[in-house]
């Protein structure tokens, strides 16, 4: 992985620390930063484009009503 050192503009700055204030859970620059840059180069056809976590319904349910509450035993079953 490389590092880079980026000078940033005040205006963005404020805009980057509004972003992270507003977020209801802790968001680090570098992922930011990182998922920002992803997303301008696929844009622009540079990377292929982020693919959407996709999950199918069962087609047969597991026949417990409570599997999100009660996982642990009913998966050691």
């Amino acid at each position: 992985m490389k590092r880079a050192t980026v000078t940033i503009p005040d205006e963005i700055e404020q805009a980057l620390e509004s972003y992270l204030a507003d977020q209801p859970v802790p968001l680090a620059l570098t992922a930011l930063m990182q998922s920002a840059l992803r997303a301008y180069l696929a844009d622009r056809g540079y990377l292929p484009p982020a693919q959407p976590l996709r999950i199918a319904p069962a087609d047969r349910g597991s026949g417990h009503h409570d599997t999100s509450a009660a996982h642990d035993p009913i998966l050691a079953e």
